[in-house]
């Protein structure tokens, strides 16, 4: 089984940003404790700030993986083109959220993602990630 994790703009300052809402670990830190956790899958992982390099890794990853985990930060609010590359491809997307999206600001509970997605996790910290992937694990 392959899961790629996708993070999307300023999650590569999970730690250091916004402990209060975020928590004070490091994404690449909690990655080593999912892989320890989850060993026997292929668990592989991306960030970045840039919407096009989200874009492309989705279709890169979107026939070849087993599900993608996506956190895609801001944009989760604005872009359509991370909307339409998780409609163009075959892989199942899970859209992911640290925090609870409906208790931060009006304009972040509206998600332009959530509707090509599989379905979402949001508001339980870096355990969404956990989650996400016992979500595509075999019953």
């Amino acid at each position: 089984m392959k899961i790629l994790i996708i993070n999307g703009p300023n999650l590569n300052l999970l730690g250091k940003r916004e402990p209060e809402i975020y928590g004070s670990k490091s994404f690449e830190d909690f990655f080593e404790e999912l892989k320890g956790q989850f060993a026997d899958i292929e668990l592989s992982y991306y960030q970045s700030n840039v919407e096009g390099e989200l874009v492309n890794k989705i279709h890169e990853a979107g026939f070849t993986y087993d599900g993608i985990l996506l956190n895609a930060g801001a944009y989760t609010h604005t872009s359509v083109a991370i909307s339409d590359a998780i409609a163009g491809v075959t892989t199942p997307v899970l859209e992911i959220h640290i925090s609870n999206i409906y208790k931060r600001e009006e304009f972040r509970h509206k998600s332009i993602i959530s509707k090509e997605c599989i379905g979402m996790i949001s508001g339980l910290g870096l355990k969404s990630y956990q989650l996400g992937i016992q979500y595509f694990l075999p019953s």
